[in-house]
């Protein structure tokens, strides 16, 4: 793999300790600001609505723009977020320096994608996608706990101020690491805004986005109140909580790196497998979340599975939107984010049903169910055969 990749999964790592790090922060925002662990937890959502919005919005504006410089000028202004967040006095202020740095990120993460599949050859996508969204997995290992550990010895605002520094030398790896023309096709070759909007608007790209919403709306709708299960469920000291982080962070490393050998060519069986066992998963969790030995082992396999079979759909999103290179990136943040907004405000409301802490292991195991009863009539798209358009979602398979 090119060595640009790996420093955009630096970048990457920034922001997915970002993305992530609510989790083991929520209880502090919320006492420090005084709202509710649910009125904090809206701060996940408003992190991926931005996504969400931002990542449209950012790549038409950036056609034209020179893969390094959109690189550098996202990661400054998500830089400039975290800093402003740091000092924000209350949950509102909060809340929109979440939305500017979510649309940052997601203006980092559209090129991104895009670069990163522009540097490999048309068959190595799931490869690239896997080395880059390390950055992310890494981050739920190494990143999110040592913040959930900083957050406790030095407050959540400490924090957010440890992330804008992150950022500094990965800004600096981008600048004179990536090529200044990667992701940017002549202007001869790159298709209308329209022609692109027309590929995406297909049946099968929009199916498969939203197989991978509702997958990484079960992951976020579990994930992001995981620290109360750990410390009420399953009755762990505080201090436990940034080590089953690492757990569920080890587990989504070992998931995306084995999907990124098995995406290219082998989707089907990916996601058949990782999607039946990621069912049984969460309402395992649940039942068994206050067995701690239990809920350790668990925490780590639902990791592997989410991001597997999660990874794996967002592959199959870029090459069904192979005739789509500067919004395939922005699609695939669009599935992402859709399901991180739409899963923590659905386990927020999980939490006030008769499941109590534990509900939103329940609505996981529901939202995954659903994704693969859709699934079933996808599965073409799924195992990459190729479409009546002669796209790109067979050419791994077949290479």
């Amino acid at each position: 793999m090119p060595l640009p990749l790996y420093l955009l999964a630096v970048a990457v790592f920034a922001m997915g300790t970002s993305e992530f790090m609510l989790a083991g922060l929520l209880p502090a925002i919320a006492s420090d600001l005084g709202v509710t662990v649910g009125a904090a937890g809206a701060l996940t959502s408003a992190f991926a609505v931005g996504m969400v919005v931002g990542a449209p919005l950012t790549a038409v504006l950036a056609r034209t723009l020179p893969g390094r410089w959109g690189l550098l000028g996202s990661l400054l202004l998500f830089t400039a977020a975290h800093a402003a967040g740091a000092a924000a006095p209350n949950l509102p202020v909060l809340l929109v320096t979440r939305v500017v740095a979510a649309v940052a990120d997601a203006g980092f993460l559209t090129v991104a994608l895009t670069t990163a599949a522009a540097l490999v050859p048309a068959d190595r996508k799931g490869r690239a996608l896997a080395v880059l969204l390390s950055g992310t997995t890494v981050a739920t290992v190494a990143g999110v706990p040592a913040g959930a550990a900083l957050g406790s010895a030095l407050g959540w605002r400490a924090v957010f101020w440890a992330v804008a520094v992150i950022c500094l030398p990965a800004a600096l790896g981008v600048l004179t690491g990536v090529p200044a023309g990667a992701a940017t096709p002549e202007a001869g070759e790159r298709p209308t805004v329209r022609a692109e909007f027309a590929r995406l608007g297909n049946p099968r790209p929009v199916a498969v986005m939203l197989l991978a919403a509702l997958v990484n709306a079960a992951t976020f709708g579990a994930f992001t109140y995981l620290a109360p299960v750990v410390t009420g469920t399953a009755g762990l000291d505080p201090s436990w909580v940034p080590a089953v982080l690492a757990l569920f962070g080890a587990g989504s490393f070992a998931g995306v790196t084995a999907a990124g050998r098995l995406s290219d060519r082998h989707p089907g069986p990916v996601l058949a497998g990782g999607g039946a066992l990621l069912l049984i998963g969460w309402p395992a969790l649940a039942l068994l979340a206050d067995r701690p030995a239990a809920l350790a082992a668990l925490v780590f396999a639902q990791g592997a599975l989410s991001f597997a079979v999660g990874s794996t759909l967002i592959t199959r999103v870029l090459y069904e939107a192979a005739g789509a290179p500067t919004l395939a990136g922005a699609c695939a943040t669009v599935a992402l984010n859709v399901g991180a907004a739409a899963g923590p405000l659905a386990g927020a409301a999980a939490l006030d049903t008769a499941a109590g802490e534990l509900g939103p292991f329940w609505l996981g195991g529901l939202l995954v169910a659903t994704a693969l009863l859709l699934a079933v009539p996808l599965r073409p798209a799924l195992r990459g055969d190729r479409d009546d358009r002669g796209s790109e979602a067979s050419a791994a398979g077949g290479s």
